[in-house]
């Protein structure tokens, strides 16, 4: 009892304490009305001793709570503006709101000052942890998928997979809400540049949709601050070949934001592929040896365009348009030699494929904001209806090599997809009182997406259906949703507390009536995070959350291309989601040229997605995900950034982890437990005349399954960029998997085969990136719009 009543009296004693003290907020504009960010803002006593420090938010507000009862001078500073200095009386229990503070330009300071590069830093919020983007050379050359590969506790496989913490269980967010930015690899068309920082939240707040197990990677862009024209012109080229054309511009006033922008983009890839496979059919070793080698094209189209209209100082809405287009053409040629006991050639047989498709998502938005008198009050509604369509076709031709010479019938497959998605929410802030907030909304999410698959063969006469493959898959999803939480801070300790349900029918429905399936998962998820903050340096937070990982598309079709004649991936319509508990504690402290940021965590996963390979009646080897019993992940990870020089930056990411999976299917135990370990160095130097260099190094540790075991993969990026023309011009030259080390070798065993495989989907990539600013500073872009409560 008394290991209870210790604590409890300290957090009485603290509370009170805390409680004779006033709070300050204000807004900070230029003249013109437009918001001003990053302004530092300090309160000091009469003997000058800081007393509060604050910086204003990308709206240009801040907060400074903890002020005791006293007179003061509070000052606002910020490189490029005028400095002001005004006294302050501050009364016990005082909240003192200034209203709109007006900083005017210092012309003189403006024509004198350089503008130095940023570097990236990490801080821990109450809910998730910020990585704010500098001018690190990744940000100015490549993609969003290169700026996430050095986000603490992020990886991006070289096929676009997005993992946190070695999960690719998580949830892609691009200011607060899925868009077709995430579909499709359509992060590889935006500039990294266009990024103002990226939110890691392993313990997503219940505002957030409960969906992705390992957490959520939200992505904010950054907004237009620059009045009247401002814009950017981006030009790549690489090998093997990388054309990027990505022009945007954009105008602003005090009450309307217009932004467009346009990316076109021309890739080539290729890929090595080979696999040695020994099986038992009959009771008789066959051996193969199969390589796979792959050109494949793609040429993009990214058109993004809308307005924000400020229609008074409380009522702003916005709408946007989005088109990103595709059209690929790849190309692949297939070998097989078969082998007996003694490896002598049984047969081979060559396979060549190529294939056309063309997609395009679109996707509107709209988005109403009110602000009210009350500080921090606010209503945001969200509409936004997206709309795709994908069309993919497959001629394949086969012949035997050995012992005879044979051609077969020709192979085609025709796939069509469309899909249509309504999404309408709506979320309340207020403001109880100086310390506490109430947050509470709905959202409904209607999507239908249809698919039709069909695989034929050339015979004498015509093109006949093989293995009665001439199918159409409709899939419906319909989530209802709505949350409340409550948020606030006792003296040093801060804490919110949520509840989110969520209502989720799903039909899938087929022509067949092979598919017919009609599953409700209702479920609450709860949130609680606590944070305790010893000093401006130094922070502590516990939280905890329950998540849903919901089967993607791609895991849920069971239509297959046949390219491979040995191998094929079906999906699975009968899966079912799993669900997630997740504690973690986390630390992180802050000195002058020195962060450390430690945490452990611990998650729970039942009814966990795992792929079961095996082999069906005809031979070939099958790969369809499948729900097993549980999963357990316990792990450490620790972030450093170190400091020492202006001119030297230097990154340390570790994460260990250990993970043990149960459960069975069929005739498949899937017992096993394991280690397994990622790492990330990355350095920056920075040399005169604004020069910069950048390696990183990113490794991830083996890991296995009860099937698969996945050998270490390593990679090593580097990048040399350099300013020029006053700051408009920034020319980059960087590559990416120097020495082609991403290499991903897998091994799979069961009761009558094995398979032994390497796989590289990209070759080294070498870039030259010019990017050309005009009436912009050097850490602005043209984007976007109003992001509402989504951020």
């Amino acid at each position: 009892m008394k290991l209870l009543a210790t604590p409890f009296l300290i957090f009485i004693t603290v509370s009170y304490c805390f409680a004779q003290t006033g709070q300050i907020t204000g807004i900070i504009h230029e003249k013109q009305g437009t918001s001003i960010p990053h302004v530092t803002v300090t309160v000091r006593s009469n003997t000058e001793s800081p007393v509060a420090a604050g910086i204003s938010d990308t709206k240009g507000a801040f907060r400074l709570e903890n002020i005791p009862a006293g007179n003061y001078t509070i000052s606002y500073n910020l490189i490029g503006f005028q400095a002001i200095s005004k006294p302050l009386q501050v009364h016990p229990n005082e909240v003192i709101n200034l209203g709109t503070i007006v900083l005017e330009p210092d012309t003189k300071l403006l024509q004198e000052v350089n503008v130095t590069a940023q570097r990236s830093s990490v801080s821990l919020k109450l809910d998730k942890k910020v990585f704010e983007v500098g001018k690190d050379v990744v940000s100015q050359s490549g993609a969003v998928t290169d700026l996430l590969n050095i986000v603490p506790s992020v990886s991006v496989s070289p096929g676009g997979t997005i993992s946190l913490r070695g999960n690719s269980s998580v949830l892609v967010l691009v200011d607060g809400r899925r868009t077709g930015l995430t579909q499709n690899n359509a992060l590889e068309q935006l500039p990294a540049d266009q990024v103002e920082r990226i939110e890691v939240i392993t313990n997503p707040s219940s505002r957030f949709d409960a969906a992705g197990s390992a957490g959520i990677i939200n992505i904010i862009l950054k907004k237009n601050k620059k009045a009247g024209f401002s814009g950017q012109l981006r030009l790549v080229g690489g090998i093997p070949n990388e054309t990027r054309i990505s022009p945007s511009l954009s105008y602003k006033s005090n009450r309307i934001n217009l932004f467009a922008t346009y990316g076109i983009r021309l890739s080539d890839y290729v890929g090595l592929y080979t696999m040695q496979q020994s099986n038992r059919l009959s009771g008789t070793p066959v051996y193969l040896n199969q390589r796979q080698d792959e050109d494949r094209h793609d040429d993009a189209r990214l058109l993004y365009f809308g307005a924000d209209f400020q229609i008074n100082d409380h009522n702003t809405i916005t709408a946007a348009f989005m088109r990103n287009s595709t059209n690929d053409h790849d190309k692949t040629r297939l070998s097989y030699l078969y082998s007996g006991k003694n490896s002598v050639p049984d047969s081979s047989l060559s396979r060549s494929g190529e294939s056309w498709e063309k997609r395009s998502y679109n996707q509107l938005e709209f988005n109403y904001t009110k602000t009210f008198e009350k500080a921090g009050k606010k209503l945001t509604v969200d509409m936004q209806y997206d709309f795709w369509d994908s069309d993919k076709d497959w001629n394949l031709s086969t012949s035997k090599i050995l012992p005879v010479t044979t051609t077969f019938p020709m192979i085609r497959t025709s796939s069509f997809g469309k899909s249509k998605d309504l999404m309408i929410k709506t979320d309340m802030v207020q403001p109880l009182d100086s310390t506490s907030t109430l947050e509470f909304g709905l959202k409904m999410e209607d999507r239908r997406v249809n698919s039709d698959f069909i695989a034929e063969q050339q015979n004498t006469a015509s093109w006949e259906i093989i293995d009665g493959i001439d199918n159409h898959l409709l899939y419906k999803e319909l989530i209802g949703s709505a949350y409340i939480q409550f948020s606030g801070k006792t003296g040093a300790f801060g804490y919110q507390a949520g509840l989110r349900g969520e209502l989720t029918h799903i039909g899938i429905d087929d022509r067949a009536g092979n598919y017919t399936n009609q599953k409700n998962y209702n479920r609450l998820f709860p949130t609680l995070n606590i944070s305790y903050r010893f000093n401006a340096a130094a922070n502590l937070q516990a939280s905890y959350s329950k998540r849903i990982n919901r089967p993607r598309l791609g895991m849920l079709y069971p239509f297959n291309e046949l390219t491979d004649l040995s191998t094929r991936y079906v999906g699975n319509p009968d899966l079912n989601p799993s669900y997630a508990n997740v504690f973690e504690l986390a630390f992180l402290k802050n000195w002058k040229t020195f962060t450390v940021n430690p945490s452990i965590y611990h998650q729970r996963n039942n009814g966990v997605i795992e792929d079961y390979t095996f082999r069906d009646a005809h031979g070939l080897l099958i790969t369809m995900p499948v729900n097993i019993n549980k999963e357990t992940r316990t792990g450490f990870e620790l972030s450093l950034l170190y400091t020492p020089f202006k001119w030297l930056q230097a990154n340390a990411e570790l994460n260990v982890y250990h993970y043990k999976e149960q459960g069975s299917y069929q005739n498949q135990n899937f017992d096993y437990s394991g280690n397994t370990l990622t790492a990330r160095l990355s350095s920056q130097l920075k040399f005169k005349n604004k020069l910069s260099f950048q390696a990183v190094y990113n490794f991830r540790g083996a890991n296995a399954t009860a099937q698969t075991r996945t050998d270490a993969l390593h990679s090593i990026d580097l990048g040399l960029s350099k300013t020029f023309w006053k700051d408009k011009a920034t020319l980059t030259l960087d590559v990416s998997n120097l020495f082609e080390l991403r290499k991903f070798n897998t091994r799979t065993i069961g009761s009558d085969y094995e398979i032994n495989q390497t796989s590289i989907p990209n070759a080294a990539r070498y870039r030259l990136t010019l990017v050309y600013r005009f009436n912009q500073k050097d850490n602005q872009t043209v984007r976007q719009a109003k992001s509402g409560n989504r951020d």
